[in-house]
């Protein structure tokens, strides 16, 4: 059992360092979003602590992004396109194993929770970024779907590939 403040320091160091990676952008969408790593110490973190560890470290690093010059045009949308669209990735967790399978389903579904988090603030509170005649639903998950998408792949590959180095290392504290 590692000590509670073990794990804080930990959580920290993730989040500090999900808030580096996410300034190192593959691409960047005109409106908002982009494919980066910044995912990948809150699920390294998530893996190791659990549910309410990175559920928790999500949304801090929401509420960090924010703070650190998020756009937020209503505070529903700041909450869901931030620390609740973060905090989810605790959900990576959510399928106990050490498998490959069972560690990606827990992705996925973290994935999918935040991908539902973005295409709604967008309906609600960017619907009028649409091209003329387009429906703002069709057009948020199109939006949306194109960087996520790929974060989400990107980041469950390359964090896998890290988590199977970690095991080896640490067998016992990957």
């Amino acid at each position: 059992m590692r000590s509670k403040t073990s794990v804080l320091v930990e959580g920290a160091l993730c989040i500090a360092l999900s808030l580096v990676l996410s300034n190192l952008r593959l691409f960047r969408m005109p409106q908002g979003g982009s494919v980066n790593f910044e995912l990948i110490p809150l699920i390294v973190f998530t893996w190791r602590q659990g549910l309410q560890w990175g559920c928790g470290a999500g949304a801090l690093t929401g509420f960090l992004n924010i703070a650190l010059g998020g756009y937020v045009a209503h505070p529903i949308q700041a909450l869901l396109d931030y620390p609740i669209a973060y905090g989810v990735m605790g959900l990576s967790a959510l399928f106990p194993g050490k498998g490959f399978l069972s560690r990606f389903s827990g992705l996925l579904v973290a994935g999918f929770v935040q991908f539902t988090c973005h295409v709604l603030s967008g309906v609600v509170f960017f619907a009028s970024y649409a091209p003329e005649g387009t429906n703002p639903w069709v057009y948020s998950i199109l939006y949306n779907g194109s960087f996520l998408v790929p974060k989400i792949l990107i980041s469950g590959v390359v964090t896998w590939l890290l988590w199977k180095q970690l095991e080896r290392i640490s067998p016992s504290g990957a």
